[in-house]
């Protein structure tokens, strides 16, 4: 009897079975090498910030080191389309905010991209409104002053953005709207440059995040005069929210997640979802996270998917309304 045939079916078989094994095996490796989170706008800004506070419970929790890597520009489009030409292994991730993911796509034309399409929703982070701040040196001192210059003086207040469409400047076009005033938008790239500016006098209002507010407000080098979420927040406890100061249903308030490149196997994103979940659990980071103006908002992949569809509504109507488009 010839027994080769049967022992080279036998080994075929072997070789097959070892394959399989090996498969579950390489999965579970993730992550087995650094993983990148791209951040869209320069260093300093409330993106970076946000995303520099999660970074030492994540790396804990995926036993991995994680860095971040800055590709600013377009209001977060360059760094969006850096990640969806990424490999779909978890190794590229983009921490974006409200402006990359549920307006962006509504105001750049030759560079769109589908948010519910291009991307795999990873983890929401956080919720924030806005405050809205002036420079220490400009003559109002309280919003019902402000409101009642910028009538008497229209086109004489300049305000920065983080850039053209972004949540920095279609509050103020909503604001504008609401209260019947005009101002003139200075955009710039990013917040941290746009503050600066503030900061210099060189424009004299700004709707910013409240992470990046909450600092200067506190070393007495800015004035804010009113805050865009639905009760005081408790990094600013003594500015008054817009239905105090008598501006009703402004309440406006944006978010910072996490997504990666489409086709992301499920086996990486449940280690991510899973990372992400217990580290916006810790403690002292959401205490942290607190007290820069943030709260803590963890949704898991199928939630924060869910939560950009209802909000990819909202700003679609805001920017019509402000008219805005780019190339």
């Amino acid at each position: 009897m010839n027994r080769r045939p049967l022992l080279r079916a036998l080994g075929a078989a072997a070789f097959m079975l070892a394959g399989l094994a090996a498969g579950p095996v390489a999965l579970a490796a993730y992550p087995d090498k650094p993983v990148k989170i791209v951040v869209g706008f320069p260093p300093g800004g409330p993106l970076d910030t946000h995303a520099r506070l999660l970074v030492d419970q994540l790396q804990r929790h995926l036993g991995t080191t994680v860095v971040i890597d800055y590709k600013p520009g377009a209001g977060g489009t360059i760094a969006a389309h850096e990640l969806i030409k990424a490999a779909p292994d978890g190794y590229t991730l983009l921490m974006a905010n409200t402006g990359t993911m549920v307006i962006n796509p509504f105001i750049y034309t030759k560079t769109a991209y589908d948010t519910l399409r291009d991307f795999t929703p990873v983890a929401r982070t956080a919720q924030q409104p806005l405050a809205l701040v002036t420079n220490i040196d400009f003559a109002p001192k309280t919003f019902a002053e402000f409101l009642a210059y910028a009538k008497a003086n229209p086109g004489k207040v300049n305000y920065a953005s983080a850039g053209n469409g972004g949540i920095s400047h279609l509050v103020p076009e909503m604001l504008e709207d609401a209260v019947g005033i005009k101002m003139v938008h200075v955009p710039y790239k990013g917040s941290a440059p746009a503050f600066s500016d503030l900061l210099a006098g060189q424009v004299q209002f700004m709707a910013e995040s409240i992470p990046l507010v909450s600092q200067y407000l506190k070393a007495g080098k800015v004035r804010a005069l009113a805050m865009t979420g639905p009760v005081r927040n408790s990094a600013i406890p003594d500015v008054p929210t817009m239905a105090e100061v008598g501006v009703k249903d402004f309440e406006i308030v944006g978010f910072y997640g996490v997504l990666a490149p489409p086709k992301l196997p499920a086996e990486v994103l449940a280690k991510l979802n899973d990372a992400f979940r217990k580290t916006l659990a810790n403690e002292d980071l959401r205490t942290r996270m607190v007290a820069q103006g943030a709260d803590p908002a963890y949704l898991d992949s199928a939630q924060f998917g869910a939560f950009m569809k209802e909000q990819l509504v909202r700003w679609q109507a805001a920017v019509k309304k402000a008219n805005v488009k780019l190339d």
